[in-house]
């Protein structure tokens, strides 16, 4: 097998392949160019739909060349792969602000700044909008429409899944545009691989497919297994709610402690999908009688660190070691997911449920009600145990609060003058 598909195969990205063989032995030849499509349907994406991205950095590294597709077209339609019901429609303004902010979140996977000649493969981001926004239907469904059978169609689980609860004509358009998309790659940039989730299986196919119809080649689909936890919850998913890349949206601290409490079963495996580190370092967290926080710290450290930065991932950890260890320093402090607010609003006193509802250790009023009638909030040292209890200046003696949610999450409030 190809090294490159080796390294892949070995980390445990790998679901299927349309022709393993066939793949590796373009790969010999040469580097290819491929791609992976993500649409930008919110301002940030989450880390379970960065499983193909990390996976594209080991491709780059091997030498092959990536291309992002920011989804600007196809996301006005959205994709039924893995949804049990229509997705959102979005304006197109809404789709130009979200994908202007993928880049960045991409790039800390994907080196878009490679020059040739460095041995890694150059990568580009690329929009679809811009073949597909000007698209004259009737040419399209007379080109590329004829091309696709409903009855095929419908043999794929995507569609099944939704048939059932109603599938609507827009988004059977879906297939054909990503299929047309891996057709105009192959055309003007000679890209032969689409790499994705296993829920794009049936799209890739079809790609694959209209390539060979149309151009008489051989192109390439490879599949990544979608990642869930042992526990079987899905992967990128937290107590607040989707782990986001973006950390207006959660903040660098939680991030760090979303991986430093993955269940013990994940972390080697994790280590592998989500870090760069060798087999062979890793392989030094399995052996008997290591133990396994230390792994989940190297864990929470490297990606925190991939995503944030160095800075951010030393502040989280930091802080996590103090909020474990006692009082934390005011250094460590700083890496907690912090709010402000006035001291004259804090001295006519706030009630502890909207206290907390302020935070991101509850989403709602109802959310921070249960969470004291559970005995599980604490601010400062002391536990709350009155869902009337109004907070005041007296309890930020030092001119802040740290708020805890159960064991493990906590809260900084700072108070302005």
């Amino acid at each position: 097998m190809n090294k490159a598909l080796q390294v892949l195969q070995d980390r445990g990205f790998i679901r299927q392949c349309t022709d393993f063989e066939g793949l590796s032995a373009r790969m010999d030849a040469g580097p290819v160019t491929f791609y992976v499509g993500v649409d930008p349907t919110g301002r940030s994406i989450h880390i379970g739909h960065m499983v193909p991205f990390f996976a594209m950095h080991h491709l780059q590294e091997a030498g092959h060349n990536p291309i992002a597709l920011v989804g600007g077209g196809t996301s006005l339609i959205g994709d039924p792969s893995g949804k049990t019901e229509m997705r959102k429609m979005l304006t197109i303004e809404q789709i130009r602000e979200n994908s202007a902010s993928l880049k960045a979140q991409l790039g800390t996977v994907v080196d878009f700044t490679v020059r040739p000649g460095s041995g890694m493969g150059t990568a580009k981001m690329l929009n679809n909008y811009d073949w597909l926004g000007n698209l004259n239907y009737i040419e399209f469904l007379r080109d590329i429409g004829k091309h696709f059978s409903v009855n095929r169609m419908l043999t794929f689980e995507s569609y099944r899944q939704r048939l059932e609860r109603g599938l609507s004509f827009i988004e059977f358009n879906y297939q054909l545009l990503q299929s047309f998309d891996f057709l105009t790659l192959y055309r003007d940039h000679g890209c032969v691989l689409q790499i994705g989730g296993d829920d794009q299986w049936g799209n890739i196919v079809a790609g694959i497919e209209l390539i060979r119809k149309l151009e008489s080649a051989e192109s390439y689909g490879l599949t990544f297994n979608l990642i869930t936890r042992s526990d079987g919850h899905k992967m990128g998913k937290s107590e607040k709610g989707a782990v986001f890349l973006d950390p207006e949206l959660f903040s660098p601290y939680d991030f760090y402690q979303y991986w430093r409490n993955v269940n013990d079963a994940d972390v080697i495996r994790f280590m592998k999908l989500f870090t760069f580190l060798p087999l062979e370092e890793i392989a030094a967290y399995e052996k008997p009688g290591m133990n396994i926080n230390e792994a989940k710290e190297r864990l929470a450290f490297e990606q925190t660190m991939i995503i944030h930065g160095c800075e951010e991932a030393e502040k989280a950890r930091d802080a996590a070691k103090s909020m474990f260890g006692g009082t934390p320093a005011a250094e460590a402090k700083e890496g907690l997911p912090t709010a402000t607010i006035s001291r004259e609003r804090l001295e006519a006193g706030i009630g502890v449920i909207e206290l907390f509802a302020m935070t991101d250790l509850c989403k709602t009023n109802s959310d921070a009600r249960r969470l004291i009638e559970q005995g599980g909030a604490m601010i400062q040292e002391t536990k709350v145990e009155d869902v009337k209890q109004m907070i005041d200046a007296s309890w930020a003696p030092q001119g802040e609060m740290i708020l805890r949610a159960g064991k493990k999450r906590y809260f900084r409030i700072v108070v302005s003058s």
